[in-house]
């Protein structure tokens, strides 16, 4: 939908520009007059499409029409005429349905080129992603012909239970809620490589819509398949089959008989207990509506008591709407108990309760320390806090007021080409943050791979750090740092160790950060006693710590600590360092676990530390690796695998730092 709006907006941009303005003034001279089209009036209600502004701008240009337009409702601005001005409201009204569109995908699998045809005229209507699936072993037409009963698609169809080899990766399948399934009917069915992609992606949250091709044979059989394959849907909505002399025109009025899938919005409010950020998730009902109410406009303050050593129990200052029903309780379950009373659960129990929510990503271990057994107050609001990560925007808000993302690219020791290359990789697999240094000797080949990637600057966070050799001239070595990532400003800057000067160092950080050239400063290898001496002599509190963690060196007091104080904490090193990234990954434990989720050792250990609210950086300049690494979103570690990675610290550091 991004490439949409955009798309929209250079064609604007050229037709206005080709008038002669350059903004939606009305005062603008600059009209044609409507002369063959009848003017409409109301247009309030209307929604338009791209081929809307497509057809006004060729009527504007006095081009060819593509399609009679004397029925079309173009006056937005209801002057008797069709002008610039109303291309301009015809644009910010797309525009304005786009932000809301729900994230559309079309797949299709296609050897012949017919279902191809369909998946291109559902993506020009909707203005959808695309992903073809394709198989490992090419279908050739020998393996296709329906009269040889031995051919390679015959023997396929006629055994379920086959699954052929896709050869391509979809990324980032969550980010969509909508997905249009497209497929050739062979021998009556789907072929059998649908259900090996449909097998092999989590659907859970998705609407998925089928449609098919083929010259007489129907659907049915296909739906029923995919409805019984075992796959888990958001919704399964039944598909449509087209045939070869399908049209744009027969797609765009199947499109308009589907309903509207609305996007289902998770809500989700902040929980501030002893020094700690929770974030929670609040339950789709109406007692958790009530509650949002209650907490919509400023932050409310309950004060809870322990209970039986498995809850905290605090009185609401009004009674909720309830639904009671036999619930058996899991850790961080909230729960509203007879109308009028809250209870948050770091154990289980078994009663007569109406959920209203459910805090996020901690353990049970964790939730009883930060609760502890004495009496609490604890406040709920809405208002996004600092440190609090959102793993549907993959990103966290640090206190400087900035974003960052969570998940990024370590480039120590990548230099050269080798380094552009990562960097560019990680930045087209959607990868958002850079992390450099002076002493990597690598910032100029980050510039320039941000620069090859060509995703826009302001998409991209960039950090870097100071060495302890420049913190006696930290002004220069900070515009030097700019100069050589070739950016206007650094989102974040770091010491990258204590040393001489330090302090003077950190405050020609936030004299720049006054100047506009840094957004956010924090340190790099800081532990507690050295926070202890550091902080008290400055003026800006560190958005970021960066240690070495991983889980043989876990750093289990001080990540709370640091985080205690409104710090967010960042993990270099996360899959061990050189010369110990084999030990790690192969760990028996982490193995199983990955095993368990049909992920990657890596994979498991990057989530372990989002899940802990640890930024992750790891390095590497293999492609393959780099989206594996990104690709982390799609699956949760429980408590117990958790507290199984957290029994393999071995306090064990592997590097100096």
């Amino acid at each position: 939908m991004k490439k949409l709006v955009l798309s929209v907006l250079t064609a604007l941009t050229t037709l206005t520009g080709a008038f002669g303005i350059n903004s939606c003034d009305k005062t603008t001279d600059s009209t044609v007059a409507l002369s063959q089209a009848t003017v409409i009036s109301d247009t309030s209600h209307q929604k338009f499409t791209i081929q809307d502004l497509n057809n006004l701008q060729d009527f504007l240009h006095s081009r060819p029409k593509k399609e009679d337009l004397s029925n079309k409702n173009y006056d937005l601005d209801n002057d008797g005429k069709w002008t610039v001005f109303d291309l301009c409201l015809m644009k910010q009204k797309i525009i304005a349905t786009l932000a809301h569109d729900l994230d559309t995908l079309v797949v299709y699998f296609s050897r012949t080129g017919t279902t191809e045809v369909i998946a291109d005229y559902i993506i020009d209507i909707t203005g959808a992603d695309v992903f073809e699936i394709e198989a490992a072993v090419p279908y050739t037409d020998k393996d296709i012909q329906y009269s040889d009963s031995s051919c390679r698609a015959n023997r396929e169809q006629n055994d379920k239970t086959v699954r052929p080899e896709i050869a391509n990766t979809l990324e980032n399948i969550e980010k969509y809620d909508t997905i249009f399934l497209g497929y050739p009917i062979w021998w009556g069915e789907e072929p059998r490589i649908i259900d090996t992609f449909l097998e092999s992606y989590d659907f859970s949250d998705a609407t998925v819509i089928p449609f098919c091709t083929s010259h007489s044979s129907g659907m049915s059989n296909s739906e029923n398949n995919i409805r019984n394959l075992g796959v888990e849907y958001g919704k399964l909505l039944s598909g449509k089959r087209f045939s070869a002399s399908s049209t744009e025109k027969d797609v765009s009025e199947w499109l308009d008989t589907l309903p509207v899938p609305e996007k289902e919005t998770e809500i989700k409010m902040n929980i501030e207990v002893n020094g700690h950020m929770l974030a929670a998730t609040l339950a789709d009902n109406s007692s958790a509506k009530a509650f949002a109410e209650l907490i919509k406009s400023e932050p409310l303050t309950i004060e809870m008591n322990d209970y039986g050593d498995f809850e905290k129990v605090g009185r609401l200052p009004q009674n909720l709407p309830k639904s009671d029903e036999y619930i058996s309780t899991e850790v961080g379950d909230i729960m509203l108990y007879q109308g009028n009373q809250m209870t948050i659960f770091y154990d289980t129990n078994a009663w007569s309760y109406t959920k209203l929510g459910k805090i996020d990503n901690v353990t049970q271990a964790e939730l009883k320390e930060i609760f502890g057994t004495d009496d609490v107050s604890v406040t709920f609001s809405f208002e996004r806090k600092a440190g609090i990560f959102d793993m549907k925007s993959k990103t966290v808000m640090l206190n400087s007021g900035y974003e960052m993302p969570i998940l990024g690219l370590g480039t120590y020791s990548l230099l050269d080409d080798t380094c552009v290359n990562s960097v560019v990789a990680e930045l087209q697999s959607g990868g958002r943050l850079i992390d450099t240094a002076y002493m990597y000797h690598n910032e100029k080949s980050v510039g320039e791979g941000i620069k090859q990637s060509g995703v826009p600057r302001e998409e991209i966070f960039v950090e870097t750090k100071l060495y302890p050799n420049q913190y006696a001239d930290a002004a220069n070595a900070i515009d030097e740092a700019l100069k050589k990532l070739d950016v206007d400003y650094i989102d974040l800057m770091l010491l990258h160790h204590p040393g001489t000067n330090d302090v003077e160092a950190y405050k020609a950080m936030e004299q720049a950060v006054a100047d506009g050239k840094i957004h956010s400063i924090g340190l790099s290898n800081w532990y507690m006693e050295e926070l202890e001496s550091f902080l008290p002599q400055i003026t800006i509190m560190p958005a970021i710590v960066q240690n070495e963690i991983h889980p043989y060196y876990q750093e289990i007091e001080v990540i709370p600590y640091i985080q205690s104080l409104g710090i967010v904490v960042q993990g270099w090193y996360p899959l061990g360092g050189r010369g110990y990234t084999a030990e790690l990954l192969g760990d028996e434990t982490i193995k199983k676990i990955a095993e368990n989720h049909r992920v990657s050792s890596a994979q498991v250990i990057l989530r372990w530390n989002l899940q802990k609210n640890v930024i992750v950086i790891p390095g590497s300049s293999n492609p393959e690796h780099i989206k594996e690494n990104l690709d982390i979103f799609g699956f949760e570690l429980s408590d117990d695998e958790m507290e199984q990675i957290k029994a393999l610290n071995r306090n064990e550091k592997h590097d100096w730092y």
